[in-house]
């Protein structure tokens, strides 16, 4: 594989992984903090104890290994790095589209029978009692299904978030017929268009990062060669895109009361009381575009140098083509 797409470049790789390694170090101690105590990796300074130290630990662990993987595939290449970023970045939205679409159908079902007052009659007067509060319908009903979406996310091929589109269209559809054949509204109708169509635009936009299908307004990209080119892109993933998205990560879990970590802490729904009880969800989409976006910024970065060290094998996007 190296031999076909250019030599290794240990610094770079290292510099990618070692990002990708820092954010999941980030990640693993916003849940340690905020879901099971732990004083954070900030209070290691501060008399935090030892469970601060660990979270501390955690870093070095995640980019030591991380550093220890690339020193030992010392002669895969750029653009085969970026293939297996690119492809994590699959595994991660194929995810995500199962969640959003088991969860959709599953709450605006509830709320459906809710609204309509047969969900006792369905699920007998303790499950509708369970269903029918935010916190208790978010652990009990949403969890399993976020872990059922994973699991197929995890073992299906495609890029899933696609079908999204047309999930957005066929909810609108139900609310004009709906409205105004059989004149019945009802707020969590809307309230899955929103659902949907909040993880349809994040989600997709690490897929059009990948495609080079975002808009680009500028007067000298088009007419660069394809290395300077290459530079340029390099750059702007970096001081740009990566710097965007963890600014994302750390104003959103900053504390309990930040803009990502703290609706899904209270499990936060819409005013409407027989709305759909996922706007904490939306939240953390916000969590999932940064996430998605700093990998493929990882991926484009090595895609980058390699274009701008001349390296064939460079792989021709949608945008290219047309």
């Amino acid at each position: 594989m190296a031999e076909i797409y250019g030599a290794p470049a240990p610094g770079v790789r290292m510099f990618g992984w070692a990002m990708l390694a820092a954010m999941a170090a980030f990640l693993a101690n916003a849940i340690l903090t905020f879901w099971f105590g732990f004083p954070g990796a900030g209070a290691a300074l501060s008399g935090g104890g030892a469970r601060a130290v660990l979270q501390v630990l955690l870093y070095a662990a995640c980019i030591g290994g991380a550093l220890v993987v690339v020193q030992r595939t010392g002669g895969r290449s750029l653009r085969t790095d970026a293939e297996l970023v690119t492809a994590i970045n699959a595994l991660l939205v194929r995810a995500a589209f199962w969640v959003v679409l088991l969860v959709g159908v599953g709450d605006a079902a509830v709320s459906f029978l809710r609204v309509n007052g047969q969900l006792a009659q369905v699920a007998g007067e303790t499950a509708a009692g369970i269903l029918g509060r935010a916190e208790t319908r978010g652990v009990c009903f949403h969890v399993p299904l976020v872990v059922l979406g994973i699991l197929i996310g995890a073992v299906t091929r495609g890029i899933g978030f696609l079908w999204l589109s047309l999930l957005v269209v066929a909810a609108e559809l139900l609310i004009v017929l709906s409205r105004f054949v059989f004149s019945y509204e009802q707020a969590f109708m809307a309230d899955l268009v929103r659902f949907w169509y909040g993880a349809l635009f994040l989600f997709a936009s690490a897929y059009t990062l990948l495609e080079d299908g975002h808009v680009r307004v500028d007067l000298l990209y088009a007419s660069l060669r394809r290395d300077r080119q290459g530079r340029v892109n390099a750059v702007g993933a970096v001081i740009l895109g990566m710097l965007l998205c963890w600014t994302i990560l750390v104003l959103g879990f900053a504390s309990s009361s930040s803009v990502i970590v703290g609706p899904i802490l209270v499990f936060e729904v819409t005013q409407s009381g027989f709305g759909m009880y996922v706007k904490y969800f939306m939240a953390g989409f916000l969590g999932v575009f940064a996430v998605t976006m700093m990998v493929q910024f990882v991926a484009q970065f090595f895609e980058a140098v390699a274009d701008a060290r001349g390296e064939a094998g460079a792989r021709q996007t949608h945008a290219e083509m047309t």
